[in-house]
């Protein structure tokens, strides 16, 4: 079993940052695919990053050029780094990791303040 424990979450103002962290409880990230999803309230819970086992990352194009996603192996972390927050960014993120099952994390509420 995997577990997941995300970190970072908080309220800032448009145009902060924030930066989110995911550990995973077992050395996996290596070959695993992770990533961020996103989800508002009444909304569909949608893709906002991913990186491969191969570093090859992948962006909404709501949130290209603002967000940076980044994993470090022997640490089995994965961080999203998100500059120029706007108020359409709040929502709870979801850290996602894929490694031969899907496996979620508990989810940290970002808001950010119009």
């Amino acid at each position: 079993q995997v577990q997941l424990v995300e970190s970072g979450g908080g309220l800032v103002q448009t145009g902060g940052s924030l930066r989110l962290s995911c550990a995973a409880s077992r050395s996996i990230f290596s070959i695993a695919t992770m990533g961020w999803f996103r989800q508002a309230p009444g909304k569909q819970r949608e893709l906002a990053a991913v990186i491969s086992s191969d570093g090859t990352t992948t962006y909404a194009d709501s949130v290209k050029g603002r967000f940076t996603i980044s994993r470090d192996n022997a640490k089995n972390t994965v961080s999203l780094q998100m500059n120029s927050l706007k108020p359409e960014d709040t929502a709870v993120y979801y850290c996602y990791v894929r490694v031969w099952a899907e496996y979620w994390g508990q989810g940290t509420q970002v808001t950010v303040s119009s």
